[in-house]
């Protein structure tokens, strides 16, 4: 069911990097949410007050939040497909956080609302709802509809990488749960006709689940909204491309800004040899920068870093200290190394060191640390380091 509807509704659906073709299954994904959500809220809501249901008036309200979720995310797939202006240069791909943003406040918002209903009815001793088989009938059509809205969602949130419309399936994922409670608190008062209100217990269980869930996909949202760490796939391919230029011998300071599916910039040093030419080594970079953008579509920028790769005392000094580093914290690494000609009172190591999130110690403590370790190598050895963030999450 799911690739026929993208099939006639998403032209050129394989080509899922291509922002309208993203935007078109954003929209197939919201109408058909709108669609399915507008049907479950009139039939949920015309049952729960006929029966004086709080449980199923509210799942139905929920249903009602959710075509309105489905709504935000259109609009979110819109806004994010505008072009680049002077006032956002980068374009407007975040809109898409934004709205899988908003869809989590309603989730909380709807949780909060049930949670609160659920509690006064216990409060006040409300007396349980009056089921009937019809009620019951709908609850399980609910239940699949949703189950298939999740599966929908999920598989095209997946395709084309969005949050939003994976905020949108864990929404419905939410609803499927909090229906199937409610459909066995409705069987089990229909045959068994428990002394208490079940209905209201099930309610304050559900919204406790609608909360939690809530909190998760809005503090996911928010990671990419502020400025999560590059996946480490990501970060893998682009050293692989780099790297597989011979006349690049290796690579550091990897920065990767996102702002959108599809709207990626980097930048990275990479380390050639001293001696190598200019020109050519400007031309291998001119093609790796393109090779980037078209496999990985990310607008990369590099900056050459020339290092002494032939002098075997310059070698083995560096390779020595990063191990010795390695005693401080195992993720320390140093990059940019060069060393001034041995003298006997003091020979000047001058490098830069990448301290990761793990290592706990501050910049002064770290530098009496390693001027000890490289002491320790040769008594004349200065250390001049230069501290570099870490901005790819390890």
């Amino acid at each position: 069911m799911t690739n026929l509807l993208i099939k006639l509704f998403v032209k050129d659906f394989q080509n899922t990097k291509d922002n309208k073709v993203r935007e078109n299954y954003g929209n197939l994904g919201s109408i058909t949410g709108i669609a399915c959500n507008l049907l479950l809220c009139i039939l949920k809501i015309t049952v729960g007050l006929v029966i004086g249901s709080i449980s199923i008036t509210a799942d139905g309200l929920n249903n009602l939040s959710d075509m309105g979720s489905s709504v935000i995310t259109m609009i979110g797939f819109k806004l994010s497909n505008k072009p680049a202006d002077t006032d956002h240069p980068f374009g407007h791909g975040r809109m898409e956080y934004m709205s899988a943003f908003i869809v989590a406040i309603l989730i909380l918002l709807v949780g909060f609302e049930l949670l609160k209903s659920s509690v006064t009815a216990l409060i006040n001793s409300n007396p349980a709802p009056t089921y009937s088989i019809i009620s019951i009938i709908i609850l399980a059509v609910s239940v699949v509809i949703k189950f298939w809205m999740y599966c929908f969602n999920r598989k095209i949130g997946k395709k084309i990488e969005s949050e939003s419309l994976l905020a949108t399936a864990q929404d419905c994922l939410n609803d499927v749960i909090a229906t199937t409670v409610i459909l066995i608190a409705a069987g089990v008062t229909y045959f068994l006709n428990p002394p208490f209100n079940l209905d209201a217990v099930m309610g304050v269980a559900v919204a406790i689940f609608i909360l939690i869930s809530g909190i998760n996909t809005a503090k996911e949202t928010l990671n990419s909204i502020l400025g999560a760490p590059p996946e480490k796939q990501l970060i893998e391919d682009i050293e692989k491309s780099i790297m597989s230029y011979p006349e690049f011998v290796g690579i550091h300071d990897l920065i990767v800004h996102n702002y959108g599916p599809g709207r990626q910039f980097a930048s990275v040093h990479v380390e050639v040899p001293q001696d190598i030419d200019i020109v050519k080594c400007h031309e291998q970079i001119d093609i790796c920068e393109k090779q980037i953008a078209e496999t990985l579509g990310i607008q990369l920028v590099i900056h050459m870093d020339p290092i002494d790769v032939n002098n075997e005392t310059v070698n083995n000094t560096k390779a020595e200290l990063a191990r010795g580093i390695k005693i401080i914290d195992e993720n320390l690494t140093l990059h940019d190394f060069r060393m001034t000609p041995e003298c006997e009172q003091q020979t000047n190591l001058i490098f830069d060191v990448v301290i990761p999130a793990s290592c706990k110690l501050g910049k002064k403590e770290l530098n009496k640390k390693i001027s000890e370790i490289a002491r320790l190598i040769n008594p004349t050895f200065c250390c001049v380091i230069t501290f570099d963030q870490n901005f790819i999450g390890e």
